[in-house]
């Protein structure tokens, strides 16, 4: 396996025997609890880096398509969820990974859009966005409840 699709496969989660996708989620949500705990400060670098890692990889494998096995683009959209978060609490990584989950589901308005756009930037283009309506959703509910997610 070449270091480009073991990347866009998020490191082996897409190759999960049933729903890949969450299972890249889950990924994203490990990795950024766990640089939230060692450096919180590092989380936007994290969402750049995969980002940029993802558009790469997914370029080297002539990802036109989206297939199910490509989960490096949800790594990358739950990373950019947590963005918000002051902690990582359960109740905060909970509401983090169902929020991201269900918008990269649904695909509501711009987030479906970006979906059925081809190359490199649609595949990555949805989890983006789906992460960052779900970043905005959390960050407006701890301003408007500002310990629920503490």
């Amino acid at each position: 396996m070449s270091l480009a699709r073991f990347v866009a496969s998020g490191f082996g989660a897409g190759y999960a025997p049933v729903a890949p996708g969450t299972f890249g989620s889950l990924v994203g949500l490990g990795l950024g609890a766990l640089l939230m705990h060692v450096w919180s400060d590092s989380l936007p670098l994290a969402c750049l880096f995969a980002g940029l890692l993802g558009l790469w990889s997914v370029a080297k494998i002539d990802g036109g398509d989206d297939p199910g096995w490509i989960t490096i683009d949800e790594i990358a959209g739950q990373l950019v969820t947590m963005l918000p978060l002051a902690a990582p609490t359960p109740l905060a990584l909970l509401a983090a990974f169902g929020l991201f989950r269900l918008l990269d589901i649904a695909k509501p308005g711009p987030i479906g859009w970006a979906d059925r756009q081809h190359g490199p930037a649609g595949v990555m283009g949805d989890d983006i966005l789906a992460g960052l309506i779900g970043a905005g959703i959390l960050w407006a509910v701890q301003k408007i409840y500002p310990m629920i997610l503490v």
